[in-house]
């Protein structure tokens, strides 16, 4: 028991995810969550917009005294953010190399496919709305009371009559 932490004290949840899927990622990918959630600082900010490391391609050793050799880090990237990759490739290798603290990584292997995030992608602009729709609208909840249910359903029926044809 010695090893084990006291119940009841608040653990940050990042924490447990990261303790939980760590062991996983190296074993699956061959890569750790710190080099993911610090790709922006490796890879820089254009970059890192449009990229994300896939995994660590470590090189099959026939025997163990077979001599080491620097493992491919496997980058999904976007677009021209590849050609700008593949421009930057030694210093990204050199970033993720300081990152690791020894020369685990020796090239890039550059896999195109679409990266962005939901949060990253820009939202549809919504159209604006008719002066008969507007009227229709001021109409339907007029007569309400209470000014901020008047002014939450405005918005809510806003929002439906732009998701709506005109």
């Amino acid at each position: 028991m010695a090893g084990k932490k006291p119940f009841g004290n608040p653990v940050p949840v990042s924490d447990l995810a990261t303790e939980i899927l760590d062991p996983v990622l190296k074993k699956r990918a061959g890569i750790s969550i710190g080099l993911v959630q610090s790709w922006e600082e490796i890879a820089g900010p254009r970059l890192a917009g449009h990229s994300r490391p896939e995994k660590i391609q470590w090189p099959r050793r026939m025997h163990e005294d077979d001599p080491f050799e620097p493992a491919t880090l496997i980058v999904a990237c976007e677009g021209m953010a590849a050609l700008h990759l593949q421009h930057e490739a030694g210093e990204v290798i050199n970033r993720v190399n300081a990152f690791l603290g020894f020369n685990a990584i020796g090239r890039v292997k550059i896999l195109q496919k679409p990266v962005l995030s939901q949060k990253a992608r820009p939202k549809p602009v919504a159209r604006p709305l008719s002066e008969a729709e507007k009227a229709k609208l001021a109409r339907t909840v007029g007569k309400i009371e209470d000014d901020g249910l008047r002014a939450s359903l405005e918005r809510l029926g806003a929002t439906i009559l732009r998701q709506k044809r005109p």
